[in-house]
């Protein structure tokens, strides 16, 4: 069994964003940047559930301009087998249109299951996963803590507000991890080096016959306004008072 594990290319989270002096976007040049974290979590499963025999191969596929090929790089010399790059002019392609472009590669690949990060830090969309599963008419499994891959099967436990909730589904199918799903693994210096070698398919959207234009118009970007500062009330009546006058009651 193949799995299909999609990665994007982000601002390192541990990086203060920056939103652009005209309020066109947030500021990308000279900025580290770095996988998803959800989406290493998605790798590393993969490569467990591979190292647990119930997979042949692991393949990472990213969409986005010039240095996606570095995040791609960074899944293989974490243990994925091959690379598949869909390039594009510009980043921050729409929920929609990546699914559209992941349902052509799941078409010609033929895997039996794709793991997603629940979702991308950038936009936090938290749509790709659900929009894909829609296109392909796959089962899918959102916000999942543990996966048991059985005889064309697979069992998902997911958090859920009352607890947990366990599904078993019929592959092929799609998951969303979560964060306590499983431990990411870092890179060995010698994978690494083999990283180098292993081979990345390059394709365009032309190739997949995807329109990339976007269906939403951003507007502006602002930052967050500052807290202000707190005061202190002499009684209950007061603070009543000014919760009425601040529209909170």
């Amino acid at each position: 069994m193949k799995i299909l594990v999609p990665v994007k290319r982000v601002v390192d989270y541990n990086v203060k964003i920056r939103v652009k002096p005209d309020g066109s976007g947030v500021e990308l040049a000279n900025v580290k940047m770095s996988m998803n974290p959800f989406d290493e979590i998605a790798i590393e499963e993969a490569l467990r559930l591979k190292e647990a025999g119930k997979a042949t191969e692991v393949i990472a596929v990213s969409i986005g301009p010039v240095k996606t090929d570095e995040t791609i790089r960074t899944a293989l010399a974490m243990g994925a087998d091959r690379g598949i790059w869909v390039k594009t002019d510009e980043a921050g392609i729409e929920p929609l249109t990546v699914a559209k472009i992941l349902r052509k590669i799941v078409e010609a690949e033929g895997p039996g299951l794709v793991i997603l990060g629940k979702q991308a830090i950038d936009d936090d969309a938290n749509q790709t996963g659900q929009m894909l599963s829609a296109l392909l008419g796959w089962p899918q499994a959102t916000f999942a803590s543990k996966v048991v891959v059985g005889e064309g099967k697979i069992d998902v436990t997911r958090e859920i507000d009352g607890g947990l909730q366990t599904l078993e589904l019929a592959l092929p199918a799609v998951l969303t991890t979560d964060l306590r799903l499983n431990e990411p693994r870092y890179a060995s210096l010698p994978n690494i080096m083999k990283a180098k070698k292993k081979p990345i398919e390059e394709k365009s959207a032309a190739d997949l016959g995807i329109d990339l234009s976007p269906r939403l118009e951003v507007l502006s970007t602002l930052e967050p306004a500052g807290r202000t500062a707190g005061k202190k009330v002499g009684s209950v009546a007061e603070l009543v008072g000014d919760l009425k006058q601040a529209g909170v009651i």
